[in-house]
């Protein structure tokens, strides 16, 4: 890395959405109204989790943990995108791009790798029932979750070092609402062989690989459900992971709806719409399809406010 590259460059500007002055305050109160959404709603998730003892199981734990992990990846976002909003200035400092891409990298790597510990949570729950309990211990359970940190951690802090070997012009637009990783690496003004190297080497790893176990559970658990007689015992072990498949189905469906919609379109306002749903949309929809359906949450949920059980 040569020294000094990044001494030309001091500030990011975020080009986001519309420009037009009198959409801005419609866009605020759009996003707001999302973020605070999001928050509540994943934060009752997690406090019916830890009050109500009939909720200390492996599924809800890790629950608990997608909705933290929810909270903080559309924290790394909406919150600056809405301060850049009422101060009227799209800029963000080199430093807080390269800070934004780190913690984005994170949560989102999480909510990917804990949707598989889920689905093999689910897995092990309707195909190995009777073994279930000894094998799903409390100590195994911290340590796929502590698992899921390192791997996060460890794959975040990659890309960002990475990006600091990047020379930038003077004068950047970045054409999304925050700074993305691959759209930062596009407009680099020097080589980047390397870095598409580790993005796509992650993609593989990361992503694929993730999508290949929580694919290769499920067929392994519709055989389970198929095997069982009764159309009401179908019913009770489908009911179980039915919240868990629709979150995945949502978060791998709008990412793929990000990268189709990029590769077909360089409209700066076409990508960053498209972000929105699995930056802002999915994390706002998950406590939702976790709890509408989902007896006991519903129950943790009642008791939590002070209602009947």
């Amino acid at each position: 890395m040569e020294p000094g590259n990044n001494t030309r460059v001091s500030e990011f500007i975020l080009l986001a959405f519309s420009e037009d002055p009198e959409l801005q305050p419609l866009i605020f109160g759009h996003f707001l109204s999302m973020y605070l959404v999001t928050v509540l709603g994943n934060l009752l998730i997690i406090l019916a989790t830890i009050s109500d003892s009939h909720l200390h199981t492996p599924m809800y734990f890790f629950l608990s943990n997608l909705s933290f992990v929810d909270i903080c990846f559309t924290s790394t976002t909406v919150p600056k995108m809405l301060v850049n909003i009422q101060t009227q200035s799209k800029a963000i400092t080199y430093a807080g791009c390269i800070t934004q891409i780190y913690f984005f990298l994170v949560f989102i790597e999480l909510d990917n790798i804990l949707l598989t510990v889920m689905a093999y949570d689910r897995y092990m729950a309707i195909c190995h029932p009777l073994h279930y309990t000894a094998l799903m211990t409390p100590q195994l359970c911290g340590l796929l979750v502590l698992m899921c940190w390192i791997v996060s951690v460890l794959h975040a802090l990659l890309q960002s070092l990475m990006v600091l070997r990047l020379s930038f012009p003077t004068h950047l637009e970045i054409p999304h609402f925050f700074c993305e990783l691959n759209q930062l690496v596009q407009l680099a003004c020097s080589d980047t062989f390397l870095n598409d190297l580790v993005v796509y080497f992650a993609l593989v790893l990361l992503v694929t690989c993730p999508l290949a176990c929580i694919l290769y559970s499920y067929s392994k658990i519709v055989s389970s459900i198929r095997a069982i007689s009764s159309a009401q015992g179908k019913y009770k072990a489908f009911s179980t992971c039915a919240s868990h498949l629709s979150v995945v189905s949502l978060f791998y469906c709008t990412g793929l709806g990000v990268y189709l919609s990029s590769a077909a379109t360089h409209s700066s306002q076409s990508i960053s719409t498209a972000s929105v749903m699995y930056t802002v949309v999915t994390p706002m929809l998950n406590p939702f399809i976790f709890s509408l359906r989902n007896k006991d949450v519903k129950r943790a949920l009642k008791s939590l406010f002070g209602g009947k059980t």
